[in-house]
Parts: structure tokens; C-alpha cells; sequence
């Protein structure tokens, strides 16, 4: 029970002069929603490939399942899914064709193949469409499609590579519940996004990677504690009290015209009560009190896109 998911230490991969990975290490425990964030050309399908198999690392070690990536492949395919970053459907045939091609890849009995196939249909609300010719499918339902396959072979853990780029908003959220789906029943998902309102709605942990590092790792709350920007938005009826709260104030910054003050912090309780309190004795009301917080946004671009010495210390 205590084997992780995932666990690889000092990967490293280079083309020629260029160093894709530079010493990357990874824990995954199993059952969780791991996601790995990461500019473009920052290395995030490259370590899905090496996880995957697909591709050889040039140093490192790397486990997933408990089966060493180099020495044991077929044991690391038996156990993962993968579903990329562009559709795998076979556009010549219809989803319940796509479906049976890769039960059959799968060895799966003629009896077990329909009864998964026809469980998957219905779990992926495509019953309706199973018969269609692939070119009447959505961008959603292909990609709904995609990890319908993934999950033939009844994976214990799937590796899913910007599974909603180009998705609309409402086909977004539809896989983000089937991927929760997937963890409620003990699946562990690896997940690389670009989207970080993805990655925050759906990882229990993040990694941030940049240039071939990882550069910070840690739950969405605890990667936005680690930047600054935290603040309390004090909102005042009128210009009168606003100028007697910045004397009693003076870490506070005016937000515009808009009558308001923003007093750093870190969204504690302390801070808050103390911002209160220091206002309740000068007999100033507060006409709106918010509390902002850094979000993942701000995180990305403090932590990614910096030389060594640019980037914000984790």
C-alpha cells in the first residue's frame, strides 16, 4: 500500500546540445491526482514519455507501479493508460469500432470486449453516438472518446497529456468530473496542463517545472503562499474615512479611485483581526472587506520563464 505511484530520481533527457531534463525527481503517491505544470518546451511530455515507456531517459531511475520504466516495460504497460495530446481515435471508424479495435489489442475475450465496451459507452454518455462515423463527433466527445480507450485495459494508473486543450468550457468540466470519477475509484491520475484553473480545481499536488527543473512542488495552497501579493481590500464610504484609515494604516495602498486601500498579508486571521481591531479604535467603518490571495496564475509566472537568480526562492 505504501509503493508509490510514480517515483523517478535524476531524470535527465537531451537532443544534441539541447537539455530537455536536468536532474528531475517525482513522487506520486498512489490514488491522487498529480499535476505537472510547465511553459511550453518546459519537458512535460517528454517525462510522460519516459513514464510511459515510450521513450528511453539518458540518466535517472524511474518506477511507476512498482516496475523499474528500463528494465520492466511490459510490467509499466500492463498498469498505465496514456491518453495524448491529440486524438488516437481511428477517424475511419465509428467510437464502438475505436472501442473493440482496442479491446482486441487488449487480448479481452469476445464476451468481456462487449460488456467493457458497452459499460464504457454508457460512462462516457456516448451510447447515442457509438455508431457514427467519427466525423460527427465534437471535440469533446473525441476527447471523451480518447480516454474511453485509455481505459479498455482497466488501468490502475493514466497518464493524461493536456487532455482538454481546445476543449469549450462546458466539455472541460464534463472531463474534469470523469477524471475525478476515475481517482474516487482508486485510479492515479498523472496530469500535465497548461490550463492552471485545471490543475488547481483537480491535483491533490503540483509540480511546476521550468527549463528541466522542477522548480517548486506542493498542494495548490501551498505553491500560492509562496509568492507575494496577498492582500486585504478595505472598501470605505467615503474619501473622509478613507484618509483617516491610511494614517492608521500606512502599510496600505490606495486602489484607484475606488475609495478602497489594499493592506498586505498573507490571509491569516491574525492579520485580519488586526486590521479590525486597529480600525475599530480609530471608530472607522468599513463599508467592504475582502481577501485576496495569490492563484496559480501568479505562481506560473513568478516560478517559470526566470534564470536561477531571476526566479522567485521556493
Amino acid at each position: 500500500m505504501n509503493t508509490p505511484a510514480i517515483h523517478a530520481m535524476g531524470l535527465r533527457k537531451s537532443y544534441g546540445d539541447l537539455t530537455v531534463l536536468d536532474g528531475v525527481d517525482l513522487h506520486v503517491p498512489a490514488g491522487q491526482v498529480f499535476a505537472l505544470l510547465g511553459p511550453n518546451g518546459a519537458g512535460k511530455t517528454t517525462i510522460v514519455h519516459i513514464l510511459s515507456t515510450l521513450l528511453p531517459a539518458d540518466g535517472g531511475q524511474a518506477s511507476v507501479a512498482g516496475h523499474d520504466v528500463r528494465t520492466d516495460a511490459d510490467g509499466v504497460r500492463g498498469q498505465i493508460g496514456l491518453t495524448g495530446q491529440y486524438s488516437a481515435v481511428d477517424g475511419l471508424l465509428s467510437g464502438q469500432e475505436n472501442l473493440q479495435l482496442m479491446a482486441r489489442l487488449h487480448h479481452l475475450g469476445k464476451r468481456e470486449a462487449r460488456a467493457r465496451v458497452a459499460d464504457l459507452l454508457a460512462q462516457f454518455d456516448l451510447t447515442e453516438a457509438a455508431k457514427k462515423p467519427l466525423a460527427t463527433y465534437s471535440g469533446g466527445m473525441r476527447r471523451r472518446l480518447d480516454l474511453a480507450m485509455t481505459l479498455i485495459g482497466d488501468p490502475r494508473i493514466i497518464f493524461l497529456d493536456e487532455p482538454t486543450t481546445g476543449l469549450d468550457p462546458r466539455s472541460r468540466h464534463t472531463m474534469w468530473q470523469i477524471i475525478r470519477d476515475q481517482v474516487a475509484a482508486g485510479v492515479t491520475v498523472f496530469l500535465t496542463t497548461q490550463y492552471l484553473e485545471e490543475a488547481d480545481e483537480l491535483a491533490d499536488r503540483i509540480a511546476v517545472l521550468d527549463a528541466g527543473r522542477i522548480v517548486a512542488e506542493g498542494t495548490p495552497a501551498e505553491l500560492k503562499r509562496l509568492v507575494p501579493g496577498g492582500h486585504i481590500r478595505l472598501q470605505f464610504a467615503d474619501a473622509a474615512t478613507l484618509e483617516s484609515a491610511i494614517l492608521q494604516l500606512p502599510d496600505a495602498s490606495r486602489n484607484g479611485d475606488a475609495l478602497a486601500l489594499d493592506v498586505p498579508s498573507e490571509g491569516g486571521i491574525t492579520s485580519l483581526r488586526a486590521v479590525i481591531e486597529r480600525l475599530d479604535a480609530a471608530h472607522l467603518d468599513i463599508e467592504d472587506l475582502s481577501i485576496h490571495t495569490p492563484d496559480l496564475d501568479d505562481v506560473f509566472f513568478a516560478l517559470t520563464g526566470h534564470s536561477d537568480t531571476e526566479r522567485t526562492p521556493s
